[in-house]
């Protein structure tokens, strides 16, 4: 595989992994958001999917992402029945976000997109020092 090659497997894993991490902190930022009318459903985490995508102009195999689709896990309910939110019988459903699960991701997100930075670093020092050598 070609340096150029590697590098565009690395940046196509950096753009899969800022999508993962900007879907997760919407996520976060939704954590305890309840719905608008009495009874309604909150906020639905939402989940990035990707898939395996041969790139034929290069050769190589990249990460695509094919969409972003929504957790369809139960809420919880939370006994509330001064809440706006809250149904017939006290209880309000809240989103199916933990917040523990999010930061896990995140936290997975974020070495998968360090380790893609590294590879580009890595292929950029490489030519730099096959220009090097060259002069």
């Amino acid at each position: 595989m070609s340096l150029e090659n590697s590098i565009g497997v690395s940046a196509a894993g950096l753009r899969a992994q800022s999508l993962r991490m900007r879907v997760i902190a919407e996520n976060l930022a939704n954590a305890s958001s309840v719905a608008d009318t009495p009874g309604g459903d909150p906020y639905r985490r939402k989940v990035p999917t990707f898939k395996a995508a041969l790139d034929r102009s290069t050769g190589t195999t990249t990460v695509e992402v094919t969409g972003i689709q929504a957790d369809q896990s139960e809420f919880t309910r939370v006994h509330q029945p001064g809440n706006p939110a809250a149904d017939a019988d006290g209880y309000v459903k809240m989103p199916n976000v933990n917040s523990l699960v999010e930061s896990a991701d995140m936290k997975s997100a974020q070495r998968s997109y360090e380790a893609n930075l590294n590879a580009i670093e890595s292929a950029r020092s490489l030519t730099m020092r096959t220009i090097d050598l060259l002069k």
